[in-house]
């Protein structure tokens, strides 16, 4: 918000008077950004915990926000959104290799911010139920 101020013109005390005033009023909580960023990437983008608390990092935001942030996530909404995922991406896999089918769906979700070790697991899992 700061250089937002900054590139329509207010310079110095103007810009942090504008910035105090619009924290006082509720417009600017750092909080409410971040249980909405977290909340919005995660549905819209299908990102997971990992991308998200990246993210949230880069913008700054405090470890505890972004602890809660993350903490708004569902368990459920998670792991069904991750085999969602799974599942649309199995799906356009040409390869015969099964080894090879494991390792391309396994990159695609830890790059979709997942974590490893639940990623490892659900494709393992996947492919253990198509045998």
């Amino acid at each position: 918000m700061r250089h937002k101020l900054v590139d329509l013109g207010l310079r110095g005390k103007d810009v942090e008077e504008v910035m105090a005033k619009l924290i006082e009023e509720g417009f600017l909580n750092e909080e409410r950004f971040a249980i909405a960023f977290a909340g919005g990437k995660f549905r819209m983008k299908q990102w997971g915990k990992k991308k998200i608390e990246q993210e949230l990092k880069r913008k700054g935001v405090s470890d505890y926000l972004i602890q809660k942030a993350m903490n708004e996530v569902k368990r459920e909404d998670y792991e069904a959104t991750l085999k969602k995922l799974l599942e649309k991406k199995a799906t356009t896999l040409k390869d015969r290799n099964i080894f090879t089918k494991k390792q391309k769906l396994s990159s695609f979700l830890i790059r979709k911010g997942f974590e490893p070790a639940e990623v490892f697991k659900i494709v393992n899992a996947y492919y253990q139920s198509r045998t």
